[in-house]
């Protein structure tokens, strides 16, 4: 039986951030069911603006990673800004912000003041390169921490140069990072009323995903090279090119798979060569086995490839490009495509919500918030302000009312 609320119903989140990273982890809070209230400087989240694709005025970008919040636009520049600032953040449970290190205790909202005030208060910083080190003040995008945390030098042709990853992987996985930290800190207030100050750094996020390849170069001292299409352990883990020109990826990682592979691609003489007879030959013969089997997968379409490798129970996909992964069977069975709409006709389709629940309800889609949209609503259902009082606010231009009285 479903339950009628979602998991983080009745938690409330004050969310500083832009771009992508912080936006990122807040829109999992509200998908999950928290009330996430954007906090938006006068000119707005800076990623409404990137190009090349708009519904209206905000780009798609900041459309695909802001659905289910609120909006409020507040000038920080101005004491009553801040004020109002201050009073979100200890209205609600848990603060994140993805400003430059420092640049909040210079606008009169340090993070340590406010969890005094409120010692239950979750407070999160998302950056580049963390609170403390001597990187700490320097500016960050996705692709230098791939570069810098050794990533973006793994990811491209042996022999080629290093390729940034094609999913904004250094923003993604600080958000994540982000959205684990404060659920555990909020498991814990829930026992001792202690709220928590995390500090997420997305190069620490990107050299904890180096995971087996760090261990690699720390155990041997070998500095791994380009992945390209394989697997730095196993041989027959890798994208091979069939007659249509389209990638098939196999994962043939066990004796059973690599005999059934061999018998599926009609190479039924390989498992008894001496150079492969092992996982550890084929990996040391890698270079002499790959051609054979990339001659024997010209043979084949991608397609017809598919059910003969399926049949030998090979684990096999083919390299989707996204027209095919928005019409892929599996992907709109589990609704991994979400329609969102606008009261007003807006309408755009992004990616849907991974998380799955059996009992709780999920969190309600809301299209993303204009700038301003909600100021109003937030002020008085959060702060109890009063219509003369929002309205004197917004004669000020301390904050920015769009929305409908």
């Amino acid at each position: 039986m479903q339950s009628s609320q979602p998991p983080l119903a009745g938690v409330r989140v004050l969310d500083m951030t832009q771009f992508l990273s912080g936006p990122f982890s807040t829109q999992i809070l509200a998908d999950l069911g928290a009330d996430v209230i954007k906090l938006e400087a006068p000119q707005g989240d800076l990623a409404r603006h990137i190009p090349p694709h708009f519904v209206g005025k905000d780009s798609v970008y900041y459309l695909s990673i802001n659905r289910g919040k609120h909006s409020i636009v507040a000038d920080l520049k101005t004491p009553d800004g801040v004020m109002l600032a201050r009073k979100l953040a200890l209205a609600s449970d848990i603060v994140i912000e993805n400003y430059r290190p420092g640049v909040l205790d210079r606008l009169g909202l340090p993070a340590s003041e406010l969890r005094r005030e409120k010692p239950g208060l979750i407070w999160c910083s998302i950056s580049g390169f963390g609170q403390s080190g001597p990187y700490r003040d320097k500016p960050a995008y996705d692709m230098i921490v791939q570069a810098l945390s050794g990533g973006m030098s793994l990811t491209g042709e042996a022999g080629g140069h290093p390729v940034r990853a094609g999913i904004p992987i250094g923003d993604l996985a600080a958000g994540m990072y982000a959205v684990i930290a404060v659920l555990a800190a909020l498991h814990r207030s829930k026992e001792t009323g202690r709220g928590e100050y995390v500090d997420i750094a997305m190069l620490d996020c990107q050299a904890a995903m180096l995971c087996y390849q760090g261990a690699y170069y720390l155990h041997s001292g070998k500095v791994p090279g380009r992945q390209g299409r394989g697997h730095d352990s196993i041989s027959t883990y890798r994208a091979f090119t069939a007659k249509d020109g389209v990638d098939v990826v196999v994962t043939a990682n066990t004796e059973r798979m690599w005999v059934g592979l061999c018998r599926a691609l009609g190479l039924p003489e390989l498992p008894d060569d001496p150079r492969f007879k092992t996982g550890q030959l084929r990996y040391d013969n890698r270079e002499q086995l790959w051609p054979l089997l990339e001659k024997a997968f010209l043979a084949k379409t991608a397609d017809e490839w598919v059910p003969l490798l399926e049949r030998e129970e090979i684990p096999v996909g083919v390299v989707n490009t996204l027209d095919r992964v928005m019409v892929d069977p599996q992907i709109n069975a589990r609704e991994m495509i979400m329609d969102l709409a606008a009261d007003d006709g807006r309408k755009v389709r992004v990616m849907g919500n991974p998380i799955r629940f059996e009992e709780a309800a999920a969190g309600r889609p809301l299209y993303p918030p204009a700038p301003g949209e909600n100021s109003r609503e937030i002020l008085s259902r959060v702060l109890g302000l009063s219509a003369e009082e929002i309205s004197g606010l917004a004669e000020r231009k301390v904050i920015v009312d769009t929305g409908q009285d």
